[in-house]
Order: C-alpha cells, then sequence, then structure tokens
C-alpha cells in the first residue's frame, strides 16, 4: 500500500461489495470518497430523486459517515476538490450514457493535464460494449444473437470482489454539503405509498437477491409472467444505483440454479441480465437512441396527437382494467410488473397512436428503476421503432392478456378496487357486463369506472394499417 489519497467518485455504484473502483483505490491508501450530483446533465425523474435521496443515506452510513456530497458541474467541482486537497489520483466506475462518455472524456484529459492519475472500471456490465461484436467488427443489432453468439461466446463475467479491508476514509474539510442539501426529496408528499414498498440501500439489494433465490427462481421461466405471483426479483432499481452488481446476480443465480437442478429458470433469468446488457450496448452503439427512432422510416409514422388518451392512460382511467391497474400500480410503488409494462406500452402505442416518447417520459418520471438504456431500447422495441423491435403486428390484447396472465384478477382487483366485486368472466371487459351484474358489484360504467377510451377491435385495425404502410 501507498501513502497517496485517492478521490473515489461514486456515481451508479452506490455499494461497497464488488465495486471495482473502490477496491483498487483502497489499495492506494486514504480514498476520499464523493458523489456529485451534476446539475448540468438531464435531470433524474421524481422517483428515481426519491430512491438516490435514501440510497445515498444508506451508503453513507456504510461508509461511516464518511460520504462528502456537491452539487454541480462534475468537471469544475473535481477540480476544485483536486485544488484544495492533496489529491493524487481520481477513480469511478463507467457509466455508459452518451453525455457522461463525453463528460468523462473531458475529464480525464483535464486530469491529465494536471499529472493526476485516472482509472476508471467496469462496475455495471457483465462486458464492455467495445468488446462484443459480429465477426465484421461491427455491433449486433439483434438481441439474441448478440447474446448468444456475442456475450455468451466472450470471457465469463468476472467474479465478485469482497468488501475492501480497512478503508482509510477522509473527509472534505471544504465542502459541508449534506445530502439532505441535494433536495432530492419531492415538496409534495406523493412518495408514502412507494415508501412503504420499498427497502433501500447495499443491504437491501442483498436480501433482495437471496429471497428472489429461495422463493422466486424456481419456476421463473413460467411464473415471471404472472403479475401476482412471487418469481420476479425487483432487483432492478438496485441494479441501475448499482447498490448490486450484475456479476454478483448473475453468478448468485447461476449457482442457485446448477445446485437445484433449476438451470432453465436460472438461464431464462440470465438472459433477461442479457437484455438489460443489449440496452446499454445499444446505447453506446447509437448514442440517439433515446430521442430519435433507431428505425428512420418510423419518421414518418402517423402518430395522433390526443392529450386526452395521453392523461387517461397516465391516470389509469383507459376503461381497460389490466391496463388501469398497471398504470397504477406505478403510481403508487413506482414499479410496474415487466409482463404489465409491455401490456401498457403497447396500448399507448398501438391502441392509442401515441408517440413512444409520452411513455419514455412517463416511465422515466416515475419509475424508480428509470433507466435510461433500458428504457428508450425497450420502448422503440414495443414501438417497432428500434433494433431489435416487436414486429408491426403484434398488438398486446389488454382483455385477453388479462385473463391469461392475471387468471383470478387478484392484481386487477387489488389495484383497480371499484371492480373488485366483478366476477371474472367480466373483469376485464366490464362493458360486456349485464346491467345486473355491474349493479350487484357496485359499478356504473362512466361514473364508478370508466367507459373503453377506445374500440379494440377499431384501434387494432387502424394501427396495423398504419404500420403496413410503412
Amino acid at each position: 500500500m501507498t501513502d497517496k489519497i485517492t478521490l473515489f467518485w461514486f456515481r451508479q455504484d452506490l455499494r461497497l461489495i464488488d465495486n471495482p473502483g473502490l477496491f483498487e483505490a483502497s489499495k492506494n491508501g486514504a480514498v476520499l470518497p464523493i458523489y456529485i450530483l451534476d446539475n448540468t446533465t438531464p435531470k433524474m425523474g421524481s422517483a428515481s430523486r426519491w430512491w438516490l435521496h435514501h440510497s445515498l443515506n444508506v451508503l453513507n452510513q456504510n461508509l461511516d459517515n464518511s460520504l462528502n456530497v456537491y452539487i454541480g458541474n462534475a468537471k469544475n467541482i473535481l477540480l476544485e476538490i483536486i485544488q484544495k486537497n492533496t489529491i493524487d489520483a481520481v477513480y469511478w466506475n463507467r457509466c455508459y450514457e452518451p453525455y457522461r462518455i463525453a463528460n468523462d472524456s473531458l475529464i480525464k484529459s483535464e486530469l491529465k493535464n494536471l499529472n493526476i492519475e485516472c482509472k476508471s472500471f467496469n462496475g455495471s456490465l457483465l462486458w464492455e460494449p467495445w468488446e462484443v461484436l459480429k465477426q465484421d467488427k461491427t455491433p449486433y443489432k439483434v438481441s439474441t444473437p448478440f447474446y448468444t453468439r456475442g456475450c455468451l461466446q466472450s470471457a465469463s463475467p468476472r467474479c465478485p470482489l469482497p468488501k475492501p479491508k480497512n478503508l482509510n476514509l477522509l473527509k472534505d474539510p471544504f465542502n459541508l454539503k449534506t445530502i439532505k442539501d441535494l433536495d432530492l426529496l419531492p415538496k409534495i408528499k406523493w412518495d408514502e405509498g412507494i415508501k412503504k414498498c420499498w427497502n433501500v440501500g447495499e443491504n437491501a439489494a442483498q436480501l433482495k437477491l437471496t429471497k428472489f433465490l429461495e422463493d422466486g427462481l424456481k419456476d421463473y421461466k413460467e411464473n415471471r409472467n404472472y403479475p401476482s405471483k412471487k418469481n420476479v426479483s425487483r432487483l432492478s432499481p438496485h441494479l441501475h444505483f448499482g447498490e448490486i452488481s450484475p456479476n454478483q446476480a448473475w453468478h448468485a443465480v447461476k449457482a442457485q440454479g446448477l445446485s437445484q437442478n433449476w438451470t432453465k429458470d436460472g438461464d431464462c433469468f440470465l438472459s433477461e441480465l442479457g437484455w438489460r446488457e443489449f440496452s446499454y450496448y445499444l446505447l453506446y452503439h447509437f448514442p440517439n437512441l433515446p430521442n430519435k427512432n433507431f428505425q428512420n422510416k418510423f419518421d414518418n409514422f402517423p402518430w395522433v396527437d390526443n392529450e386526452f388518451y395521453v392523461k387517461s392512460w397516465q391516470m389509469g382511467q383507459t376503461g381497460y382494467p389490466i391496463v388501469d391497474a398497471g398504470m397504477r400500480e406505478l403510481w403508487q410503488t413506482g414499479y410496474m410488473h415487466n409482463r404489465i409494462r409491455m401490456i401498457v406500452a403497447s396500448f399507448l402505442v398501438k391502441n392509442l397512436l401515441q408517440h413512444w416518447h409520452y411513455g419514455r417520459d412517463w416511465f422515466w418520471d416515475c419509475l424508480v428503476d428509470a433507466d435510461l438504456a433500458n428504457n428508450s431500447a425497450s420502448w422503440q422495441w414495443v414501438a417497432g421503432s428500434g433494433a431489435d423491435a416487436a414486429p408491426y403486428f403484434r398488438i398486446f390484447n389488454p382483455v385477453t392478456q388479462g385473463e391469461k396472465f392475471d387468471p383470478d384478477g387478484s392484481y386487477t382487483r387489488f389495484f383497480v378496487p371499484e371492480l373488485s366485486k366483478l366476477p371474472n368472466k367480466y373483469l376485464f371487459k366490464p362493458w360486456e357486463a349485464p346491467e345486473n351484474v355491474l349493479k350487484s358489484s357496485g359499478v356504473v360504467l362512466g361514473i364508478t369506472y370508466p367507459h373503453p377510451i377506445v374500440n379494440l377491435t377499431v384501434s387494432r385495425n387502424i394501427a396495423l394499417e398504419a404500420y403496413k404502410k410503412l
């Protein structure tokens, strides 16, 4: 161990275990741990800011209250810290959003000019995007060959690193800002529901993984599609903020699958991590993904601009119970089951013909796991404009999807309680229920629950015509 001081910059890696940058920084000697809320980059959504506040508090506790927090331009703040303190090196784990890559390159150049050692590490992906290429050295554009031919034929993901031993942590005496000063919590207390649904931080993430391995991995391949079942990990916000690494999840699931003979379920979960990798891969190689259609033929798609449709969708008042249940789950919990995400997204862009940007922006603000790569790739996938897009004729029917994946209606009844007394036969199509059934169930269409805002058959045919013309 040397006697130099290394500044370690936390970003989307809010953990101590399997943190490559922190692990290497600790070998040098003293570490000055920092977090910067960069107000010059795109602003996080409200739910993400809520999560970040609590995650930073947990991280600070795990660092013996030695986390230093700042607000402003990351480059300027780093240079100011270096100027005021005796800093020999700056380490961080890489981020892959286009604006972060540009900023990081600029920072590395500035630090090099100051003769400050600067190193970055991979702390959030299983494979680096530039390492997985086709034989002609161009990037993959379809997820399955990317994962099976690219990732799985590459070197296996590295094993997780231990927590650094004997961390010698320093405080910046020139900085008095606290996590509260970052002003991440909402002014209007809409977050009460989310508080009840989540435990935030590294320890919570580890417990979530353990619970999934014990209770959720068995039968994952089949049951992950049913929102009322426990076969989902709910690790997505923990992965996004780096409270747990994909390497930890990968190796734990792989080992559990092998030991319990649940390899099909384990492989299925690993392929979902592969989709996360593919989303980051696309964002790295095609940085316009968040804003522009991957397939430019969609630039002329005849989207309908209808504020009533968008608002009804956002508020869970479309008249289609499984859609409304999903949108209310999102608002109340900051999360939505993946099968339901596909249903509500298909409904917005195909039945309502609203631009996928509306969905992207609402999810960005409301999801605790809002992630630029996943959000962009997934919305473009559903819209059909993405790299590995759903075929244009794949339009999820919210009635049959509800009947198939929420067969006893427990999920839908929980989030749409005004329909809770409807029998299963009519739960997903209340407009077909006879008047006496509606009355005995306490449902008055148009008053206690809305009429459908579009006709499924008509809207589907209009969408198919529009897509065919492309």
